[in-house]
């Protein structure tokens, strides 16, 4: 199962229908600042299922923060980031994991892609797909019992 994660859109659809295109992904996963550029990523792409959190700049009181997925027996947590301080540091949010036997932690906020394994816990930010210089995404593949990620740009 391949999973597209997308992060800080701030109204750029094109680069997140290309990055789709390019991946083909089986789910895509978009982690706040713009909630309704994932909507219409949702509307371009009706049969790949899409979930979503909101970030700072989304004003949504009534959605959750945060999700929790299982998929394919991994425990994987949807965030913007926001909310754990992840660009002072992932002290907040390594401790969360680990308090949710978390496999997998997911949030962006910061604009920087970083893949880091911590633990049992994968750490990705799939960076800023609305970036004007350097659009990149996260692609996160669960298959035979593994969980890996990646970041990359688009070009």
């Amino acid at each position: 199962m391949d999973i597209l994660v997308l992060s800080d859109s701030h109204g750029a659809i094109a680069p997140m229908e290309r990055a789709v295109e390019l991946t083909e992904p089986d789910l895509i996963l978009h982690l706040g600042d713009c909630w309704r550029d994932a909507e219409r990523l949702r509307d371009r792409f009706p049969d790949i299922p899409l979930e979503q959190v909101p970030g700072n700049c989304d004003f949504r009181p009534i959605e959750p923060a945060e999700r929790l997925l299982e998929i394919r027996g991994k425990r994987i947590l949807l965030c913007h980031g926001h909310t754990y301080g992840v660009k002072q540091s992932l002290l907040t949010a390594g401790y969360a994991a680990e308090e949710r036997q978390l496999d997998l932690f997911l949030f962006g906020h910061t604009h920087r892609p970083l893949v880091d394994r911590r633990g049992r816990t994968l750490f990705l930010n799939p960076g800023s797909i609305g970036a004007s210089s350097r659009p990149s995404y996260g692609v996160v593949t669960v298959q035979g019992g593994q969980l890996d990620g990646r970041t990359a740009w688009l070009t």
